[in-house]
C-alpha cells in the first residue's frame, strides 16, 4: 500500500470527521458575562489574530477614538490582581468570578477609586511605578456593572481602546470571549485572498522550502483561484492560506475563528482560535510561515503542524496536516474558513497527483543539525550557545560563520545559522572577547540580531547572555548613562500653577532599569509614558506652597547613572 492511500486509511478511519466535528472543546457560559462597556459593540483586534510574535490575547473594544469611558466589571467576583506595565497592557485588573472564571481590562486610562488607592499605597510602600501583586478575595469584592476603571491608551496601544480578556482562573489560559456569549454583530464571512503550497518532501520546513503563492478571486464566501488551473503535486506537500475576517460592526480586518483543510472531503488539519496558554503565544512564528513574513510582510498560515510546536490552537490533524500525493489521481483539497459566528468561505483547489520515484538521499552529518526534540549544543572556542529542548519547532540544518569585527565591538561578529529560522524562547550564547576587559568586563553585553541580549554578565572570559533569535552577535560596551531632558522644570522654576513635572528619559543600549524621582528627599511616584517616553509626577497635597527641592536618579542596565537636580517654587 502506498503513502498516499495509507494517508486516506487513516483520515477515514479517524473519529474526527467533518460532519461531527465540534471545533470547541467545551461550551462555555453564555449569559454569565457582560460587555465592559456601555458602547455599540465594535472591535478594533479578536481573539487569537496574527500578531508581530504572538498571539492576540483577546477582543479590543472600540472606545470612539478616544478615552474616558467607564469600564465595567463583567460580572460578580472580587478584584485579584492589579498590574501597572511600562508598556504591554499599561494599567490592567483582574477580577476572579465564582465561576472559575477571571476577566482582564488592560490600558485603562484610571482606576476606580477604591483600587486605585490600593495601587497607590503598594507602590509608595515598595517605591515602584510598575507593580504587579495579588490581592485577597475580601479586599475588593465588585457586582456585575461597577465601574472599575476609566477607559484609556495606557500602555503599548497606538489608540484609545479595551483590551478584554476571559481566562480560566485555574490554568490561565486565555479563552475567546466571544464563546461566552460576547458577541459582535457579524454577518460577514471571512476573506480569502491568497493559498500556498509547500513542497517538503521529507524535510523539516525551512526557509530553503519551495513554496508557491497563488492569487485567489471571489467573494461573499465563495472563492476560486485568479487563474484557474489543475496544480500538478508530487511527494509531501504542505498547504497554506491567508485569510482575514471583518465584523459587521467594525470596518479592519480581523483573525479567523477556524480552518480546516480538507482532502476529498476528510478533514486532514483543523485550527480553531479557542484557547492558549501564554507559554505558546510565541508559537505564531511556527504556525505562519516565519520567512514569508520576515522578509515579504505576509502573514500566511500554514495548514501543517510543525513537529516541535504544541499549542492548544491545532485541535485535530492527521500527519500533520502533511499530505503525500503519489497515486497519478486527481484530488479536491478544499479550504474551510469560518469566522466565530459562523459565516464561512470556501475555496477548493484540484490537485493532480503524480507519482516521482525517490531519488536517492545523500545523508548529512549528524553534528551539522539541530533537533527539535532535544537540548542542542554548539561551540569553539570564541562562542558557545545552548538551545534548551522545546525551543526549536522543526529540526535545523545548522550554520555557523565567523565575521569580520564591527565599529566599537570587542569580539569578531558571530553569524549564527540565520534569522529566517524562529526560536520559540531565549536561549543561553557565550561569546568570548578578543582582548582583556579588565575593569570594564560589567559594562560588557553582547548585541545582534535580536537587539541587546538579556542578562548580560562576566562568566570566567565569557560574556554571557540571552539571545532571542539566530543572527548575527558581537560584544560591545555601555558606558554611557541614560539621557534626562527635562521639558517643564530647571533651577528656580515657579511650578505653582502646573499640575505636573515632566521629563524625558532613556538609554541608547541596555535600556533604562531604574529611576527614582524625589521632593525634598521623599520619594515620590513617577508615571513612564511608553509611547512618548515622558517620565511625569502629578503633584498632590503633599508638596506644599514654597520652595522644593527636586532630584532624579535614572540607571540603566549596566549600572550607568544620571543624576538631575532642580529647586522650584510652588
Amino acid at each position: 500500500m502506498n503513502k498516499f492511500f495509507s494517508a486516506l486509511l487513516l483520515i477515514s478511519c479517524y473519529t474526527f470527521s467533518a460532519h461531527a466535528q465540534t471545533i470547541q472543546s467545551k461550551q462555555y457560559p453564555k449569559n454569565f458575562f457582560r460587555y465592559p462597556l456601555d458602547l455599540p459593540p465594535s472591535t478594533a483586534g479578536g481573539f487569537a489574530e496574527l500578531r508581530p510574535n504572538h498571539f492576540h490575547a483577546g477582543l479590543d473594544f472600540r472606545t470612539n477614538q478616544r478615552s474616558g469611558y467607564p469600564v465595567h466589571a463583567a460580572a460578580d467576583g472580587y478584584v485579584s490582581r492589579i498590574r501597572v506595565q511600562f508598556g504591554g497592557g499599561g494599567n490592567i485588573v483582574y477580577i476572579d468570578h465564582p465561576n472559575g472564571y477571571t476577566t482582564v481590562y488592560m490600558h485603562n486610562q484610571t482606576f476606580s477609586p477604591q483600587i486605585a488607592k490600593v495601587l497607590r499605597d503598594y507602590q509608595y510602600a515598595h517605591q515602584l511605578y510598575d507593580v504587579d501583586f495579588n490581592l485577597p478575595p475580601d479586599q475588593i469584592t465588585v457586582c456585575k456593572d461597577d465601574v472599575i476603571a476609566i477607559s484609556g491608551q495606557s500602555g503599548a496601544v497606538a489608540g484609545p481602546h479595551v483590551h478584554f480578556e476571559i481566562r480560566d482562573t485555574k490554568s490561565e489560559q486565555t479563552i475567546n470571549p466571544q464563546l461566552f456569549g460576547i458577541t459582535i454583530p457579524d454577518g460577514i464571512p471571512p476573506a480569502i485572498t491568497a493559498v500556498g503550497i509547500y513542497q517538503l518532501d521529507g524535510k523539516p520546513f525551512s526557509e530553503n522550502t519551495p513554496r508557491q503563492f497563488l492569487a485567489v478571486a471571489g467573494a461573499a464566501g465563495s472563492y476560486h483561484l485568479k487563474v484557474p488551473k489543475v496544480i500538478e503535486l508530487s511527494g509531501s506537500v504542505g498547504f497554506g492560506i491567508s485569510a482575514t475576517d471583518k465584523n459587521s460592526a467594525s470596518v479592519n480586518p480581523n483573525g479567523v475563528y477556524s480552518i480546516e483543510l480538507k482532502l476529498d472531503g476528510k478533514t486532514v488539519y483543523t485550527f480553531a482560535a479557542e484557547r492558549f496558554a501564554f507559554d505558546q503565544t510565541h508559537a505564531i512564528n511556527a504556525y505562519i510561515d516565519y520567512p514569508t513574513y520576515l522578509t515579504a510582510h505576509r502573514f500566511i498560515q500554514k495548514c501543517f503542524v510543525p513537529p516541535g510546536s504544541n499549542i492548544s490552537l491545532y485541535p485535530q490533524s492527521v500527519n500533520r496536516g502533511i499530505i503525500n500525493f503519489n497515486d497519478d489521481r486527481q484530488h479536491d483539497v478544499e479550504y474551510v474558513v469560518k469566522d466565530v459566528a459562523g459565516n464561512t468561505s470556501t475555496i477548493t483547489l484540484k490537485v493532480q497527483s503524480k507519482y516521482v520515484f525517490p531519488a536517492t538521499t545523500v545523508l548529512k552529518s549528524p553534528e551539522a543539525a539541530f533537533r527539535y526534540n532535544q537540548r542542542n549544543e554548539f561551540s569553539t572556542d570564541k562562542v558557545k550557545i545552548i538551545i534548551p529542548q522545546g525551543n526549536l519547532y522543526d529540526d535545523v540544518d545548522f550554520k555557523y560563520e565567523a565575521l569580520p569585527k564591527k565599529p566599537n565591538a570587542y569580539s569578531i561578529t558571530h553569524h549564527l545559522h540565520n534569522r529566517l529560522t524562529p526560536i520559540h524562547d531565549k536561549y543561553d550564547i557565550w561569546i568570548k572577547p578578543d582582548v582583556d576587559l579588565g575593569d570594564k568586563k560589567d559594562k560588557a553585553l553582547i548585541v545582534g540580531t535580536g537587539g541587546v541580549c538579556d542578562s548580560c554578565v562576566y562568566d570566567n572570559g565569557y560574556i554571557k547572555g540571552k539571545a532571542r533569535a539566530f543572527g548575527d552577535y558581537y560584544i560591545t560596551l555601555d558606558e554611557t548613562p541614560p539621557y534626562v531632558t527635562p521639558l517643564n522644570i530647571r533651577s528656580g522654576a515657579n511650578l505653582s500653577k502646573a499640575k505636573k513635572i515632566f521629563i524625558r528619559i532613556g538609554d541608547n543600549l541596555s535600556g533604562v532599569k531604574t529611576y527614582n524621582g524625589r521632593i525634598d528627599d521623599k520619594w515620590v511616584l513617577m508615571e513612564w509614558d511608553y509611547k512618548s517616553r515622558i517620565l511625569s509626577y502629578t503633584f498632590d497635597d503633599s508638596v506644599a506652597a514654597g520652595r522644593h527641592k527636586f532630584e532624579l536618579v535614572v540607571g540603566d542596565a549596566k549600572n550607568n547613572f544620571s543624576q538631575y537636580k532642580a529647586d522650584f517654587i510652588r
